[in-house]
């Protein structure tokens, strides 16, 4: 079965392999794979931009300081005391 039950086999790829050439021709299968190769990598580092932005603002709302900790409340307990 193909990619249904995991990762295709040998036949399964030998297969492909024949397709590919029969559809693109032998002349253009390196320009093929090598825009398939630059796609493959752009994708890869927009994902890792991405990451690094998400990374960027956990980092920014983890240092923002919140008037919700235990230390702020306590101080306004204080003011409302008098004490």
């Amino acid at each position: 079965m193909f990619i249904a039950f995991g990762m295709p086999g040998p036949t399964e790829w030998i297969i492909i392999l024949i397709i590919v050439v029969i559809f693109f021709g032998v002349g253009k299968l390196p320009t093929v794979l090598s825009q398939m190769g630059k796609g493959v990598k752009a994708f890869k580092d927009g994902m890792r931009e991405g990451e690094e932005d998400i990374d960027k603002i956990r980092k920014e709302i983890d240092v923002t300081p919140s008037s919700n900790t235990d230390a702020a409340r306590v101080k306004e307990a204080e003011e409302v005391s008098g004490g």
